[in-house]
């Protein structure tokens, strides 16, 4: 027994636009996330030339030598 034309039509349409809404989920979520890391980059570039201004030659060693914001 094969299903009619307007339920296929219409399961076919449903799925398709469902993958679409799946698709710009996607979209908006990398571009969120792309936003926030260029921001924790730009920010951990602040505060490494904000400490490397700061830094004195007694506090070089205790320092390690870097600043990372990465978790």
């Amino acid at each position: 027994m094969s299903l009619p034309a307007t339920v296929t039509r219409l399961a076919h349409t449903w799925s398709a636009a469902l993958q679409q809404q799946a698709r710009r989920n996607a979209m908006v979520a990398l571009t969120a996330c792309t936003q926030r890391r260029a921001e924790r980059e730009d920010v951990e570039a602040f505060l490494a030339a904000r400490a490397d201004a700061r830094r004195t030659p007694a506090r070089d060693d205790l320092a390690g030598g870097s600043v990372s914001l990465h978790a």
